[in-house]
């Protein structure tokens, strides 16, 4: 009985693949074994599920924690998707417009679909059982999202991350670690009555200031921006996404958690503290904090009306 001719689009690959395998002193024939022993992959395998639907552990018997812990971790989900569109662009030898905007779409897509998602927070929860669960979380905070902070950091220039009383103190002189003291979310983490830092704010510092310093370092010259003005300034394209980056960050999703607090945390004549002791009343409204990233790209009565435009979309939904 003859044997079957190989095609020849199966023998140019083999062909590829020992010249691979060879390049790393490898033996083609060893890896091929292998693979006639390995089974196939299955979908449950290849994503972990067993692992992913065990990582749901609620503190307390409330059914609708569960929606809380889910959403919680798929927002982690979608922030670690931005990092790496955020890495990829840090990290192209040759960065071109093409690429640049390519990434910035994926990133505001992200973004979008998340602001958009956070009716199941606003909506998704009975009052009555997330008041009770709340309480078996603290000091724990959505505040304490590391990567949250580190897309901040990667958008733009440290400095620019400040609180707005800090930055006049600001000259050549100013070092990352004093910049770091400064930023403009610590304050929002500081005790309603006697103004100290929060346990919360206490915790993040303790495991994530170092990582946060080193990225602030290293991001000096790879920030978004930073790309932007030294490689891409002639772009067309670009300015409108970033201009969507920085409102989607800094208005939209700190007012759909605005949303979401004044919802279950706001009540007469005392509103309830958020979990971590945080200030949520003047940290989450864009219009106390006017954190802007890329300030150039914006009118001075933009700036003056940073998150205005949000509001009223909003109560023209009504």
């Amino acid at each position: 009985m003859q044997t079957p001719a190989i095609p020849e689009n199966v023998l140019a690959l083999l062909d590829k693949l020992e010249q691979k395998y060879e390049s790393m002193g490898q033996d083609l024939s060893s890896y091929l074994d292998g693979l006639l022993y390995a089974n196939y992959l299955t979908y449950w395998d290849y994503i972990h599920l067993d692992t992913l639907l065990s990582l749901q552990n609620p503190k307390t018997d409330f059914p609708d924690e569960q929606i809380f812990i889910a959403y919680h971790q798929i927002t982690e989900l979608y922030f670690k998707l931005i990092l790496s569109e955020m890495q990829q662009i840090s990290n192209q030898p040759q960065i071109d417009e093409v690429f640049f905007v390519a990434r910035l779409k994926r990133i505001n897509n992200y973004l979008r679909h998340l602001i958009s998602s956070f009716n199941i927070m606003v909506e998704g929860m009975e009052t009555e059982q997330f008041l009770k669960f709340r309480m078996s979380l603290l000091p724990a905070s959505g505040f304490q999202s590391i990567q949250f902070r580190m897309i901040e950091v990667r958008a733009t220039d440290f400095r620019l991350l400040t609180a707005h009383d800090f930055r006049p103190q600001i000259d050549t002189h100013t070092t990352v670690e004093e910049l770091y003291e400064n930023l403009y979310w610590k304050k929002g983490a500081t005790e309603l009555a006697t103004s100290k830092k929060t346990l919360t704010l206490r915790q993040f510092e303790t495991k994530y200031s170092q990582t946060l310093l080193n990225l602030a370092k290293e991001c000096k010259e790879t920030n978004l921006w930073r790309i932007y003005k030294y490689h891409l300034k002639d772009s067309q394209a670009i300015p409108a996404l970033l201009r969507e980056f920085d409102a989607l960050m800094n208005v939209d999703w700190g007012l759909a958690h605005y949303s979401s607090a004044v919802r279950y945390l706001q009540r007469s004549p005392a509103d309830i503290s958020a979990t971590g002791g945080t200030n949520w009343q003047k940290y989450l409204p864009p219009r106390y904090q006017k954190q802007i990233f890329y300030p150039e790209l914006w009118t001075e009565q933009e700036k003056e009306e940073w998150g205005k435009s949000w509001v009223v979309q909003q109560l023209g939904k009504r």
